[in-house]
């Protein structure tokens, strides 16, 4: 057995045979350990597309999302899309292939510092130092990260660690992640403190807007406190919250249920100068950034699967049914569809009532303008959106990566015509792997976010460098490697581009040539 073998029986065991992955000459080993054994790789055009898919399907198994590319460049074009893991609080582990640790210093192919590269980006990064541990090493990084706030994890594999050769047979891997319990009295002390308030709210992260999430805060929604959803860099002006910023400035406790005190919530100052905050995070660096920002009257050290079951336990039940009436009412206000020619809001009130009609479908958007009128609009069981990070360019990737984890349901991405362009050409890696999904191009033919802020900022006549292809046959470019292609140039024709998109059951590309709007702003 050679380490390469220890890394995938090592997956195996931990449930992870899913890896999404670009080849290279650094992990050839890995793939060879593949072979014959009950692993599906899921080949990518792009590494930071492989991540983005990975991404998905975490946040749609609950399970670890794994990466394998290869070293130097290869683990360089990864980087960027760990950010979005990061923020999104998604439980994932990239490992990269990586020059011999015997060449290191003499100018080896690739050498790279890989794990000082990828460390901003994740919870923990490191490079693994020989055969005999790497299984241990793979072991570790899952249950980082799955333990406390879930988040991307990498571990760079030598070539030489990989070919070498391990004695034996491998002991059985603990991936357990580590809890981090709420302490008793501090929980006790919230359940006094939501008693007595009249207008309380809880706050949770990314992590808790998953399927496992929802799952998981099933309990505590029980007691009947409000509980609002922030997974948007939009924070409270989220257009898909309504207008729960008015409701914050009335609140008189705040509870962040592991969701990081930052600038989505003002810093602490978007809510009323006399509301009073508690606070439970497993990261002792934002406890203490939040006790330096608002002076929390409660905080504790704690992750939030722990800390939601305490409080249920406690089953402290919420009293003020005008107030949970209220918040519902703010987080359910929308922006009416405008009106006019086929434009960002119009397009995406049509796929809103079309995924209606067939119930159980997977919305994913991406950033940008259109994405917050898709946000905004569109209402499924599930979504996947861009996150806190606030980065354009996952949407493609992560419509498939969410096909690849719930095979049996629809998913439809809305995306931009900037955006589209990161990650096209997965297109083809849909084909290959029979992962069927729509993707509708809301095609402006400009950054529309970009030119935004330069009419705001500049005016109208000093707009510049934000251009794009006007009417660019984005259609085309999924049927030139087998998917199913589709142009709209009128409001009547979004429905039946829908209807023979998802007919075709094949990858499907529908490019919708619109006006492009500014975001939606939600007012009381």
């Amino acid at each position: 057995m050679r380490g390469a073998d220890a890394v995938i029986r090592t997956l195996i065991e931990a449930g992870s045979g899913t890896i999404f992955s670009l080849s290279g000459n650094h992990i050839m080993p890995l793939y060879d350990a593949a072979f014959g054994l009950p692993v599906e790789l899921i080949h990518a055009r792009h590494e930071g597309a492989a991540v983005h898919m990975a991404d998905a399907w975490a946040r749609m198994t609950g399970r670890v999302g794994i990466v394998m590319v290869t070293g130097g460049p290869g683990h360089a074009n990864a980087i960027g899309a760990l950010l979005t893991a990061r923020a999104g609080e998604t439980p994932l582990v990239l490992l990269s292939g990586h020059a011999s640790l015997a060449e290191l210093g003499n100018g080896a192919f690739q050498e790279l510092d890989q794990a000082a590269m990828a460390a901003p980006a994740t919870k923990a990064s490191w490079t693994a130092q020989a055969a005999s541990t790497v299984a241990a090493d793979v072991a570790r990084a899952i249950r980082i990260a799955r333990s406390g706030r879930p988040g991307p994890v990498h571990l760079s594999l030598p070539s030489d660690v990989l070919e070498e050769s391990i004695g034996g047979t491998l002991p059985s891997a603990a991936f357990t992640p580590e809890i981090q319990a709420l302490p008793a009295e501090a929980a006790h002390r919230a359940a006094a403190l939501l008693r007595e308030a009249k207008r309380p709210l809880i706050v949770i992260p990314p992590a808790l807007c998953t399927p496992s999430g929802r799952a998981a805060l099933a309990p505590l929604v029980a007691l009947g406190f409000p509980i609002v959803p922030m997974e948007s860099p939009r924070g409270v002006r989220d257009p898909a919250l309504g207008t729960w910023g008015t409701v914050l400035k009335q609140a008189d406790l705040v509870l962040l249920l592991g969701k990081a005190l930052d600038f989505t919530l003002g810093f602490g100052k978007a809510v009323a100068p006399e509301c009073s905050w508690v606070v439970f995070d497993p990261e002792v660096e934002l406890l203490a950034r939040a006790r330096r920002l608002v002076a929390p009257v409660l905080a504790a050290q704690a992750d939030p699967l722990s800390a939601i079951a305490s409080l249920a336990a406690i089953g402290v039940v919420a009293s003020d049914k005008g107030w949970r009436v209220a918040v519902a009412q703010a987080l359910a206000r929308r922006t009416p569809p405008a009106g006019g020619n086929l434009n960002s809001s119009v397009l995406c009130a049509s796929i809103d009532a079309f995924l209606a009609e067939r119930g159980n479908a997977v919305f994913v958007s991406d950033g940008g303008e259109i994405g917050q009128w898709a946000q905004a609009s569109i209402v499924t069981p599930d979504r996947i959106i861009n996150g806190v990070a606030g980065a354009i360019g996952p949407g493609i990737p992560f419509a498939i990566g969410a096909k690849a984890a719930a095979p049996d349901r629809d998913v439809l991405a809305v995306v931009g015509d900037g955006t589209a362009g990161f990650h096209i050409a997965e297109f083809e890696t849909a084909v290959r792997n029979n992962f069927p999904f729509v993707a509708v191009i809301g095609n402006d033919g400009r950054w529309n976010a970009e030119h935004q802020i330069q009419l705001r900022s500049y005016g109208a006549a000093r707009t510049i460098g934000c251009e794009l292809g006007a009417g660019t046959r984005y259609d085309r470019m999924a049927e030139a490697v087998g998917g199913f292609g589709a142009l709209v140039e009128r409001t009547e024709q979004i429905e039946p581009a829908l209807r023979a998109a998802f007919a075709a059951n094949r990858p499907a590309c529908i490019n919708v040539l619109i006006e492009g709007l500014p975001a939606p702003i939600v007012t009381a």
